[in-house]
């Protein structure tokens, strides 16, 4: 049984960081009822290219809604947000990625809820939050990214700002969500009262800022760019030139210093004044860099990995590609085949959950079609096939 199983979640919302969060819920087994709007034939993402599946299905939709069910209901509609409420009365939480200014507007708070369902717990995952004067403003990855300081860190130190290649703040944001949800849920479970919960892009990019914000704060430290995404006081910590490409080596530790020297061909600078330890590294970090590329530079990455892994911390440096087909990554059921939703029989290969429950197999059922669920999950509220075909008529679902 997995964790989650007999935990409802009716999901509000769209595009990546919310359908993220939701998802790895879905993994653990909750019951995740996507909702979308028939009048946009559905949620935006099923419409992001540029890939898609031959039956139409995206690529993009595909990677952020699998395990889920999805209905379609208008949540503008005076009689979709009545079928919310009956909804939300038998459901553990209601779950939305909206603009600020939205859930209120829906429908989708405690305050709003509570009636229907005083152990609900209401989580609501914002661009910059429900408060304040940024509310109603939209806002994206990239924008956290930059306003929260994390192109000012990411690239070479004369390079122009970079943010990262991943929306790492969406990403971040869905999983800080999903787990402020299941802790409330557990919470509400204890004391009979729901709650909402928040998290937005820019605070959980904020925090993210970790121990460089303490440096800051308490020292006035405001860290910039290393060159060779070096680590900002460690060496070696950092990129090397190979003969076919790069290596990162990480000595984060004083004992993997001799080691790496030893099985470089160098073993008298373990014990060099000027490499001695941390301190003295980093003061002489571009003569090390120097002589540490002419060292790697005499075998190709693979020949140094074989060499190193597994005695001093090293990784070599792929593209997604070279990532994603990778031994090791392909080993241990880090990809896995998706069946049923919205691609029917047909497999598709995507990333499996990162998690393993006490050898539990986790589901891998593809995103579901637009509405495949809406006749189901309607007659567990007492709507049946007859009142359906009215509301669709209308426009409700």
């Amino acid at each position: 049984m997995l964790p989650l199983q007999g935990m409802t979640i009716i999901a509000v919302e769209q595009y990546g960081a919310g359908p993220f969060g939701s998802m790895l819920m879905a993994d653990m087994g909750a019951d995740v009822i996507k909702i979308e709007n028939p009048a946009e034939k559905g949620e935006i993402s099923r419409h992001v290219g540029p890939y898609f599946f031959d039956g139409g299905s995206s690529h993009f939709f595909q990677s952020f809604n699998r395990n889920k069910r999805s209905i379609t209901l208008n949540l503008k509609h005076p009689e979709g947000r009545a079928i919310l409420r009956k909804l939300a009365a038998n459901a553990d939480a209601v779950y939305n990625n909206l603009r600020g200014d939205q859930p209120e507007k829906l429908g989708l708070n405690y305050e709003a809820l509570k009636d229907v369902n005083p152990r609900l717990v209401c989580a609501h995952l914002s661009a910059y939050g429900r408060t304040g004067p940024r509310k109603a403003w939209p806002g994206y990855d990239y924008l956290m990214q930059a306003e929260s300081g994390y192109l000012s860190v990411t690239g070479e130190p004369d390079s122009p700002p970079s943010r990262m290649g991943l929306s790492i703040v969406d990403l971040m944001t869905g999983l800080m969500t999903a787990f402020g949800l299941v802790s409330c849920v557990i919470g509400a479970r204890t004391s009979g009262k729901g709650m909402d919960v928040d998290t937005c892009l820019f605070d959980t990019a904020i925090h993210n800022l970790a121990y460089l914000a303490t440096w800051y704060l308490n020292a006035g430290h405001s860290q910039g760019r290393e060159p060779r995404s070096s680590h900002p006081n460690m060496t070696p910590s950092q990129l090397y030139k190979t003969k076919d490409g790069w290596i990162f080596i990480m000595c984060n530790k004083e004992k993997f210093w001799p080691i790496l020297a030893e099985k470089i061909g160098k073993p008298e600078w373990g014990t060099d004044p000027r490499f001695a330890n941390f301190e003295v590294r980093l003061e002489n970090r571009a003569l090390l860099t120097k002589l540490l590329d002419e060292a790697f530079s005499a075998k190709t990455t693979v020949e140094w990995m074989d060499a190193l892994g597994g005695t001093v911390p090293c990784a070599p440096v792929f593209d997604v590609a070279q990532a994603l087909t990778s031994p090791f990554a392909v080993d241990k059921g880090r990809l896995a085949d998706y069946t049923g939703g919205d691609v029917g029989n047909d497999r598709i290969s995507m990333l499996a959950s990162p998690l393993t429950i006490g050898g539990v197999e986790m589901p891998t059922r593809a995103a579901p079609a637009l509405g495949a669920d809406t006749e189901d999950v309607l007659k567990t509220i007492g709507i049946g096939a007859a009142d359906i075909a009215g509301l669709k008529q209308k426009g409700v679902l």
